[in-house]
């Protein structure tokens, strides 16, 4: 199975409802990027190490880290995988020179583990299939490619907006692929109404 690395771009956050963040990984050899929703725990463990704060005490994830140096462990790599219900998890792949240990892990956790580890992030062709986006700017060049090879430009009919009102009919997929959507078009109002109404189903 093929795999690709992946960059941690940064992290964008939703001015208007407040607690939903969004983590953007970036293919290394390529330009699709993949949206995380992640919440503001996660955001924040996150960019504290983007942005080299220094806490009086460690942070949970400099602790793991800590923890990994004091028992001879290191973090040899992650990989981003999807679920059957569309959310996201990692593969965390830990050795200590002779044995290695794959642990189940939220992906905002192992990106945080990541990131201070200095550890590689993979995926797999499909997961970046699946849920790869190229930036608006990408996408314009690539649908001006294609118009201009088919012979210029036709009449489309545009896809009918979602309806948001009674997201109670969904199922658990279709919630999670509409989340996924607006994550992509960085709608974080609406992707937070979708991950409120998933949240409220675990909680149920």
């Amino acid at each position: 199975m093929e795999r690709h690395k992946l960059e941690l771009v940064g992290i964008t956050y939703n001015q208007i409802e407040s607690g939903v963040y969004a983590v953007i990984l970036r293919e290394a050899d390529g330009e699709r990027r993949i949206p995380i929703i992640i919440g503001y725990p996660e955001a924040q463990a996150i960019e504290c190490k983007l942005q080299d704060v220094v806490t009086p005490r460690p942070l949970t994830h400099d602790m793991m880290i800590n923890f990994m140096t004091a028992f001879g462990v290191s973090l040899k790599e992650i990989e981003i995988k999807r679920l059957p219900n569309g959310v996201f998890a990692a593969d965390l792949i830990f050795t200590d020179g002779d044995n290695t240990r794959i642990v189940d892990a939220r992906s905002s956790d192992g990106i945080a583990l990541a990131i201070r580890a200095g550890a590689p992030i993979y995926t797999s062709d499909e997961v970046l299939a699946e849920a790869g986006f190229l930036p608006e700017e990408t996408q314009k060049k690539t649908r001006q490619s294609r118009r201009a090879a088919r012979g210029g430009d036709r009449k489309t009919t545009p896809a009918p907006e979602e309806d948001l009102t009674d997201l109670s009919s969904l199922s658990a997929e279709q919630l999670n692929e509409l989340m996924q959507k607006a994550a992509e078009d960085e709608d974080y109002e609406k992707a937070a109404k979708i991950k409120a109404e998933l949240d409220k189903r675990k909680k149920d």
